[in-house]
């Protein structure tokens, strides 16, 4: 009996038809979520790796090709802590907490504005993405207050005033935003980004809160790779807290989530920003991935 080989123009042809589906049952998703804003909080592993970088870069600009309104607010990265080191600047800590001294916060402002948030806005440029960098200086965007004498410049944010974001993504521009901030007497703080990111979410009223983290969610036993936490409410987050089940480096990010969906944000997301396109894996498909929180 002879044998037809493979016909390549068929596997073609199925493999076309293959990404068709996928992109017919992404279409409900990006019809729920056009003209809704997202704020995702940009750091960890998706912001040193190059691949990473890239990836996350395309997604946001598929973002906002479809209509979807993302807002970025980053973190310091390698880069922040490399420059502080070069600077000269000697780590301090007080009860396990960096201390951010006048010598630190000059560098902090420095390498925030001036080198990590326009190579966002490069690296979002280059697919084609229009995008804006702002620091929470500008136009009073984060107000904060000194969290502790002891820590030095390092703030907490008092009050978010978002006019210069919603004047932003009416222009359909993506804003960039460095976690930085005004006190009222004029002296620049640095904000957590975690924090600040649930913040500015509440004030714009944002559909989702979008974390990129080193996980791949959150666990009920912690280090437990089987018990990862799909789905959860902002109580169940509360009571995990309160148990003390979640490691230091998380609680700002669950912090976070709990404040976003109580103050009226609809959906907070942990995301692993390990994985490749993680934003549309969790936004475009039925399953999902990592851990979505809600009220």
């Amino acid at each position: 009996m002879t044998r037809t080989p493979p016909d390549p123009a068929k596997n073609r042809i199925a493999l076309s038809m293959g990404k068709a589906t996928i992109l017919t049952e992404a279409m409900p998703f990006m019809q729920e979520l056009k003209g809704k804003t997202i704020v995702i909080r940009y750091g960890g592993s998706a912001m040193a790796d190059e691949t990473l970088r890239h990836s996350l870069a395309g997604d946001v600009a598929l973002l906002a090709l479809v209509g979807i309104q993302p807002v970025i607010v980053h973190g310091g990265g390698p880069q922040l802590a490399r420059a502080i080191g070069q600077a000269g600047v000697e780590p301090q800590l007080v009860d396990g907490m960096q201390v951010t001294d006048l010598d630190a916060i000059r560098v902090v402002q420095t390498t925030l504005a001036g080198e990590i948030n326009p190579d966002i806005v490069r690296l979002l440029g280059s697919y084609g993405a229009k995008a804006a960098g702002i620091t929470g200086i500008d136009c009073n965007l984060f107000v904060a207050s000194q969290l502790d004498p002891k820590l030095g410049f390092a703030g907490e944010v008092q009050q978010v005033n978002p006019e210069l974001i919603h004047a932003t993504l009416a222009d359909d521009i993506i804003p960039v935003i460095a976690p930085l901030a005004l006190a009222d007497d004029g002296q620049v703080y640095v904000i957590n980004a975690d924090l600040a990111a649930g913040s500015l979410a509440i004030a714009l009223g944002a559909e989702k809160l979008v974390h990129l983290t080193d996980v791949a969610g959150l666990y009920r036993v912690l280090g437990d790779q089987g018990s990862l936490i799909q789905r959860v409410t902002s109580e169940y987050f509360r009571e995990l807290i309160d148990g003390g089940t979640v490691s230091n480096e998380m609680l700002p990010k669950l912090e976070s989530c709990i404040r976003a969906v109580e103050g009226g944000v609809r959906r907070a997301h942990v995301l692993d920003g390990r994985v490749q396109h993680a934003l549309l894996l969790e936004f475009f498909t039925p399953e999902g991935i990592g851990t979505m929180v809600r009220k």
